[in-house]
């Protein structure tokens, strides 16, 4: 699927103290605190494996759908700590990919809507895109990085 990138000191914290730093010692806790991260977020998959190598991340396995796939990926990238993510997630049904957006300063996803859209009152199917890992419109931050769905 593809190598996408992160803001490596943005986003949600998910590592312990400990896990913090990344080292080959700590290389096994950091991919169980990602995949453990996306099974708390409740993303389906039918199989996955996390590796991580410093601050970038492999995921292989099988998913149903593309958008599940793009959703893992965008879960584990949205981690502070973690500059890319290396997609290898073999989809069961495939489909086109979505685009994506990292979020600047100033940016809301009506703002993103008319942008991408044309129309500012579109946002919810960005908003729709991006859940489980949006639980409000209005709660976007800087360096995240959204999935955008074609229209």
């Amino acid at each position: 699927m593809g190598l996408l990138s992160f803001l490596r000191g943005s986003g949600e914290k998910v590592f312990k103290k400990e896990e913090a730093a990344p080292t080959p010692e700590t290389e096994p806790l950091r991919a169980s605190a990602l995949l453990a991260h996306v099974k708390a977020i409740g993303l389906p998959y039918n199989n996955l494996t996390v590796k991580t190598s410093g601050d970038k991340v492999t995921l292989v396995g099988e998913v149903a759908k593309q958008e599940d796939a793009e959703k893992i990926a965008l879960v584990v990238g949205n981690v502070e700590g973690v500059s890319s993510v290396d997609n290898q997630l073999k989809v069961a049904t495939p489909a086109p990919a979505a685009t994506y957006h990292t979020v600047e300063k100033g940016d809301t996803l009506s703002k993103i809507a008319q942008t991408v859209y044309g129309d500012m009152m579109k946002y919810p199917v960005i908003f729709e895109a991006n859940k489980p890992m949006l639980s409000d419109p209005d709660k976007i931050y800087p360096g995240q990085v959204l999935r955008i769905p074609a229209q």
